[in-house]
Parts: structure tokens; C-alpha cells; sequence
């Protein structure tokens, strides 16, 4: 009997994907043990929340914001492809995993939801729901793969094309959020306060 080696890489390959499981599971206890509400206070749940300065962003599968995380599964694909060149898949989703469930528990801690209301015109920002920041992580995976699957150039068009649309659609995007998070401009508040 001839051993190629594909049970052994199968084997592998599970293990590194019940680690990203375990990954996102521990985002959820963690956020439940940080007080996060598990869905929307209105009581329901919604495929898709369209108002962005409303009680039920951030709170339902989807939202404006959305996009930003299947960019973020775009970068966490590039940098994973540079760090983990010869390392399998399910090793370098781990790694885009352990980024994003830990950008979620930062951004619903105290800390950056105060810098949210003070810096950006979320100033009715309390921070996700459960739910909402699970499927902030399960959209990063999306584009993940996606970023795993295409063209390098279609991936960058498709992350433009996100940006230029829910910056004119919302005023905000992933480029402008970092921005008025790390160093806020009064210039681009005031514009997007303008709606």
C-alpha cells in the first residue's frame, strides 16, 4: 500500500481550521465576558442595516461597514502570503483570524469606542453586538479567499471600488475610519458631518 502523503495533508489542513474556529468562538466568549450584547437591543435580528447613524448599526449581520472587512481579509491574505510563503492556507487564514478577532475585541473595548465618539462622527458609537462582530470576522474570511482566488489586480479594484463607493455613499470608509482613529482631521469630520 502506497502512503502519498494526502491523509497526512488533510490532517493538517483540519487542524488548522478548527484552530480558526477556536479563534473566532474565543472572540465571541470574550466579547459576551466584555458585556457585549449578543444582538441588536431592538430585539431581531437583520440581514442588512442601511442607516449608518442609527441604533442598529453595528448590530445586525450586515452594514455600510461591512466592506471594510472583506478588505481587511484582502490585506490579511497579502500579508499572510508574505509571512507564510510555504506554510499551508488553513496557517495563513489562522494568522488573517488572530489579526481581525483581536482588532474586534480592541474596537469594542472602552477605549476605542471613547476614541470613536470624541475623533469621528460616531457619536452614538457603543460598540457592536456579538453577532455583528462575529460576521465582521466571517466577512474578513470572505474576502480572504477571495484575495486567495483572484488576480492580485482584480482583488486591488474590488478594494478600490469599496472605498470610493461607501466614501460617496457614507462619507466613511476603511481608509477614512483609520485616519480619523489614528489621527483625526477636523477638516474631513466636518465633511462627513455634513450629510
Amino acid at each position: 500500500m502506497s502512503f502519498d502523503g494526502t491523509a497526512e495533508r488533510t490532517k493538517h489542513q483540519n487542524f488548522w481550521f478548527i484552530a480558526c474556529i477556536g479563534v473566532l468562538l474565543a472572540q465571541i466568549v470574550a466579547e459576551y465576558f466584555m458585556g457585549r450584547t449578543p444582538i441588536c437591543t431592538c430585539g431581531y435580528v437583520k440581514l442588512w442595516e442601511g442607516t449608518v447613524n442609527s441604533s442598529g448599526n453595528s448590530q445586525h449581520l450586515s452594514d455600510w461597514y461591512t466592506p471594510s472587512h472583506i478588505i481587511h481579509g484582502f490585506l490579511f491574505y497579502g500579508l499572510a502570503h508574505l509571512v507564510l510563503r510555504n506554510k499551508p492556507i488553513g496557517a495563513k487564514l489562522l494568522l488573517a483570524l488572530v489579526i481581525e478577532s483581536s482588532w474586534e475585541l480592541l474596537e469594542n473595548s472602552p477605549i476605542i469606542i471613547d476614541r470613536y465618539r470624541a475623533a469621528t462622527i460616531s457619536l452614538d458609537y457603543y460598540g457592536d453586538s456579538i453577532l455583528n462582530s462575529a460576521m465582521d470576522a466571517v466577512f474578513m474570511v470572505v474576502g480572504f479567499f477571495f484575495a486567495a482566488r483572484a488576480p492580485v489586480a482584480l482583488t486591488v479594484a474590488i478594494a478600490i471600488f469599496f472605498e470610493i463607493f461607501t466614501g460617496y455613499m457614507i462619507r466613511d470608509n476603511l481608509t477614512l475610519n483609520v485616519l480619523m482613529l489614528v489621527w483625526p482631521v477636523e477638516a474631513v469630520k466636518a465633511w462627513q458631518s455634513a450629510v
